[in-house]
């Protein structure tokens, strides 16, 4: 019996590790079926209602299409722009480097709590027109830049130097050396930088509820107004759909990942 606890300890720890973590997605697709009325906090029978008639809750629908483009917008910008402030930080010497290195974790240090309220004070002292989208795409895009500058910067440090070496000693210039060689090798950490960009944009709640006003509603901001009354079920069933999304995401990629290394070993 000691024998086979010894061997099978860290199994079992991974198997209720993993059941703790995955039982508040279990919960959120068990009540996705739920036949709730104005409340969904209590199991009271099983429904395909909300699967069938998705926006049929007011307003979700319209909250996750608003987190999808601010999302989406806020990767796109902060991913360019992080990238290029990775690669000067990254690649060259110049004053004030230190001090931008400090400045860049300052967003990621900083709680979201001070963040929000302090870009709330920024956008009303401004006259208050930008808040709602533009105010809460600023913000997305700022908070976002810090994490692509850090998970860049990684990568390009990594990066050995002779394989630009050798693609310089075989004439080719800067932009070529660059488009073929650099940015090849640094795209697995940009890609990686965006994904994170966006789920931590599309996740956002704290920063962007001080800064959308009241006539703007992400996907978040519409769970959290809701929490008091009851989560439409709707809700659950975009959640769970998200879940299915992102789960389908990772599979396929480590199938890829699977592949490949069986053709390199071949």
């Amino acid at each position: 019996m000691a024998r086979w606890w010894s061997r099978n300890v860290l199994r079992i720890y991974a198997v209720l590790a993993l059941g703790y973590l995955l039982l508040p997605v279990a919960y959120t697709l068990a009540f996705s079926f739920n036949d709730a009325g104005k409340s969904n906090l209590i199991w009271k029978g099983f429904t395909l209602r909300a699967w069938q008639g998705i926006c049929d809750a007011p307003d979700v629908c319209s909250a996750v299409r608003n987190s999808l483009i601010v999302g989406l917008l806020a990767t796109l910008l902060a991913t360019v722009l992080g990238t290029m402030i990775a690669f000067a930080l990254g690649r060259h010497q110049f004053r004030g480097r230190s001090a931008t290195n400090l400045l860049i974790f300052l967003p990621m240090a900083t709680p979201e709590v001070v963040l929000g309220s302090s870009l709330l004070a920024l956008f009303v002292n401004m006259g208050g027109g930008l808040l709602g989208f533009p105010a809460v795409l600023l913000a997305h895009v700022m908070f976002c830049i810090s994490f692509v500058v850090v998970t860049v910067k990684a990568r390009i440090a990594s990066l050995d130097p002779r394989l630009e070496e050798a693609a310089r000693d075989l004439y080719a210039d800067e932009r070529q050396t660059f488009m073929k060689v650099t940015l090849p090798l640094v795209m697995p950490g940009i890609a990686a930088a965006a994904l994170l960009s966006f789920s931590l944009s599309f996740d956002d709640v704290i920063i962007t509820n001080f800064n959308s006003g009241s006539n703007f509603t992400t996907f978040p901001k519409f769970i959290w107004t809701s929490s008091l009354r009851g989560i439409p079920p709707q809700a659950n069933v975009i959640a769970s759909l998200m879940f299915a999304v992102a789960l389908a995401a990772v599979v396929i990629g480590q199938i890829n990942t699977a592949r490949r290394a069986k053709g390199l070993i071949a």
